[in-house]
């Protein structure tokens, strides 16, 4: 018995010095774990014990090996029990856009497009992470959408249609944002993104003493911007130091000549602005040999377009019958005037759109509008979108487009403010119409039911890919404390991931371990984006692998090759860990991840 205390003591002392050299929670844990079930056991093993303790006193202390083949085994659910996760609820309150884009650029997500050229203002491109992060959200919006419904079929058209095509649907003539120029700087500004309000004392004369013009943010930034300039307004003047009244922003489309001529630049801090014009945002090109104005042709401002002129072929070859709907996935351009804000307003970008067709009547469209809607949120959500930062737009008036009878966003709010995410729109039958008037081709449909001829009207879910990523990056972003220790990771959900799961052997120098995990390794690769990590200490593997938002870790260790016990299997968000037998773990995984 002693001499099975004394060879427990300096295990213990000589492991306690192997993981000292990473302060990591988890790797305490899997000690502390390690402990319990030697000490648990010690009443089956003590006269093997006893008889091996001369021997494994000396080899242990000259090995460290031997020390993590005998105890440095992973952790079970009731061990692991103990941890006390903390989530700091108001993490998200206190990231700033620089956050995100700084954490996207340093993680692999995104980075600036020709970065080594000093980069081209508007657009990004995807990094190793931000791919598979893209590639997985394009898929699970198809499943959802189309592979899972009997009533919607997919298209993928051209990036470049016939120019007419965008004479029809209003583009060349109507498709434009109104910019203002400043004057003296030559800078150009979306008019309706910049926000003027008057300086009016807050005295009993309410005298207006000048005004201020700030670019569209969140309102505090907004007001913070406005409050520094209005001070620089009235500095050196009789007004100095005065309070003022809350600013009542308007956007320079709302504002007269003659006030245009008293608001200032965000650029010069002088009334030098321009009136409001139209400026159309559709890249030209030309296509062919010649340069003429014969060969002028357009990048495809929308993704919507390529679906209405494909209606005919859409419908004969796919027999469907209305209700029906198509949906694309792809490319548009659009020259912004100010891009900004990060991937949220870039000139190229990545649309997910349904035309979704049916009956016209004044009875009719509203069900299926508010059916779109629901099920969009409910998408949205079920890929880890934050529902307490989600809400609801409804377009009215001036808001709305001539031709659409409804449409409402679905919003969400980002570091910079509450913006558009997702638009569902009942744009009645204006597209196929002006289509079948260009082109002089019919577009209608032959209910032969009730045989009607008529032409469909339609309901347009659409939603931008790469403002939902960098939704779900925000909503992805936590902190938290596992027993003390503060933890940044992101909170991906599994279907969305970019990587699914992390392999790792407990030591990178023991073959029979390594080999194990790679066979697993292999294995799960056939099925999903998996990582191999065998370096460093375990804990520290665990916080690079929750950094990243990667759902799962599997850690193979001796218990795995030598008593044929599984492999342990540690959840990102609740740090628990659970020992699995080999043959469980994909099933397992495959539940976890796809759902079935």
């Amino acid at each position: 018995m002693p001499s099975f205390s004394l060879h427990t003591t300096k295990k213990t002392l000589a492991l306690s010095l192997i993981l000292s050299a990473s302060a990591s929670l988890d790797n305490m844990y899997a000690f502390q774990s390690t402990l319990a079930r030697s000490r648990s056991a010690v009443s089956s093993r003590i006269l093997l014990q006893n008889s091996r303790a001369a021997a494994l006193t000396s080899s242990s202390l000259s090995s460290p090996s031997s020390f993590s083949k005998h105890f440095m085994t992973a952790t079970d659910t009731s061990n692991t029990s103990s941890l006390k996760v903390v989530p700091v609820q108001d993490a998200y309150d206190k990231v700033s856009m620089d956050d995100i884009v700084s954490l996207c650029k340093r993680r692999g997500f995104i980075f600036p497009s020709s970065e080594i050229y000093n980069g081209f203002a508007g657009f990004y491109d995807y990094g190793p992470l931000g791919a598979e992060l893209k590639k997985n959200v394009k898929d699970v919006w198809w499943k959802t959408f189309v592979t899972a419904r009997e009533d919607v079929v997919g298209l993928d058209s051209s990036i470049i249609h016939n120019p007419t095509t965008w004479k029809s649907s209003g583009h060349l003539d109507g498709f434009s944002d109104p910019m203002v120029d400043c004057k003296e700087t030559k800078l150009r500004y979306r008019a309706d993104q910049l926000f003027a309000s008057p300086i009016v004392l807050k005295d009993d004369t309410a005298e207006t003493i000048g005004w201020v013009c700030v670019q569209e943010g969140n309102d505090e930034d907004m007001v913070k911007d406005a409050k520094k300039m209005a001070k620089q307004v009235m500095k050196n003047t009789p007004h100095q130091g005065k309070d003022v009244e809350a600013f009542q922003f308007r956007d320079l489309t709302e504002v007269s000549e003659e006030e245009m001529s008293m608001i200032p630049s965000p650029a010069t801090g002088k009334p030098t602005l321009t009136m409001p014009r139209d400026f159309n945002l559709m890249f030209q090109t030309n296509v062919g040999a010649m340069s003429d104005g014969s060969s002028v042709a357009y990048l495809r401002p929308e993704t919507a377009q390529g679906i209405f002129i494909n209606f005919k072929n859409a419908l004969g070859t796919s027999r469907a019958k209305i209700p029906f709907g198509i949906a694309q996935i792809g490319k548009a351009f659009r020259n912004e005037i100010t891009p900004r804000n990060f991937i949220f307003r870039s000139r190229e970008f990545e649309q997910m759109e349904v035309e979704y067709f049916i009956p016209p009547g004044d009875d009719v469209w509203q069900p299926f509008h508010e059916k779109w809607m629901e099920d969009s949120k409910e998408f949205l959500v079920s890929i880890g979108l934050r529902e307490d930062l989600m809400g609801w737009d409804v377009h009215e008036g001036d808001k709305l487009a001539h031709y659409a009878r409804a449409c409402t966003d679905i919003t969400f709010r980002f570091p910079f403010g509450v913006q558009e995410l997702m638009g569902i729109a009942a744009r009645g039958n204006f597209d196929l119409t002006q289509h079948s008037d260009g082109s002089g081709k019919t577009l209608d449909y032959f209910d032969e039911q009730t045989k009607e001829k008529y032409i469909p009207h339609c309901i347009e879910p659409s939603l931008g890919v790469d403002r939902l990523i960098l939704a779900l990056i925000c909503s992805a972003y936590a902190e938290d404390e596992v027993n003390g220790e503060k933890r940044n990771f992101l909170q991906f959900h599994p279907k969305v991931a970019p990587v699914k799961v992390a392999v790792l052997p407990l030591l990178k120098n023991k073959e029979d371990l390594v080999s194990v995990a790679r066979e697993l390794y292999d294995q799960l690769k056939l099925r999903w984006n998996v990582a191999w990590d065998a370096s460093g200490a375990v804990g520290r593997r665990y916080r690079r692998a929750d950094e990243v938002g990667t759902p799962f870790c599997i850690t193979v260790d001796f218990d795995t090759i030598e008593k044929d016990a599984g492999v342990t299997i540690r959840d990102r968000d609740t740090t628990e860990q659970i020992r699995l037998p080999m043959e469980e773990v994909i099933p397992y995984l495959s539940k976890q991840i796809d759902g079935y």
